[in-house]
């Protein structure tokens, strides 16, 4: 069965007792894996609400740490997923923050290396679903109903139009978009959710575009 994006459901066999805090962990950290796009070498996690107050008992934390590790939710590995850490000598903190977010099962992932890191808050709202709220200080909302893609590009004229336009030369339909920028006139983000999935020589195509910096996709 070939399943829409990695936020769907992978299947009705999930690791631990609950999906909210063990599924919809994984895929947050599977999230953040794919668009890191490597191994990281460190992994810090800061969980809020519920999965601040139960993540050790309901497995919260092996299964973020297991999705980091590109696991899926039915993966045995996931029990294991913190001592396989260790072995590959990825460095793994966890805090438990006091502060009120807007969903209870909240999860903020910094993950990295020498070359770089990554910086994500995903919510679990509820049966292996998630919503992924920020990413690198941008603010942003995927649903992860559909197949989607995150533009970095410079908030000049015209990008935006470029990016709409391309896609609807290769006939595809922009189901959800949003813009997000920390400054006007610097750097911004477009996360764009469309109806079908997206080949590379489309991503190749918006990448060429003026003003375009960084095209990822979200792995299906």
């Amino acid at each position: 069965m070939k399943y829409k994006s990695v936020f769907d459901i992978i299947g009705p066999v999930m690791i631990g007792p609950s999906s909210s805090h063990t599924a919809g962990a994984a895929r947050i950290g599977k999230v953040a894996r794919s668009l890191f796009g490597r191994q990281p070498k460190w992994i810090t996690i800061s969980f809020y609400g519920s999965f601040a107050k139960t993540y050790k008992g309901h497995g919260t934390d092996v299964a973020i740490i297991g999705g980091i590790l590109d696991f899926d939710t039915f993966d045995e590995r996931i029990k294991s997923a913190l001592a396989i850490a260790h072995q590959l000598g990825i460095n793994v903190t966890f805090s438990e923050e006091d502060a009120v977010t807007d969903h209870p099962n909240t999860a903020r992932v910094k993950i990295g290396d020498d070359a770089g890191q990554l910086e994500l808050v995903g919510i679990s709202i509820g049966g292996g679903k998630i919503e992924i709220t920020e990413l690198n200080g941008f603010e942003l909302k995927l649903s992860g109903n559909h197949p989607a893609i995150l533009i970095a590009h410079n908030d000049k004229y015209g990008a935006i139009a470029a990016v709409a336009n391309l896609l609807a030369k290769h006939q595809i339909n922009i189901g959800h978009m949003e813009v997000s920028r920390k400054e006007r006139g610097k750097l911004a983000l477009m996360t764009i959710e469309v109806d079908q999935n997206i080949d590379q020589s489309v991503l190749d195509d918006l990448s060429l575009l003026p003003n375009i910096l960084q095209v990822t996709k979200i792995v299906d």
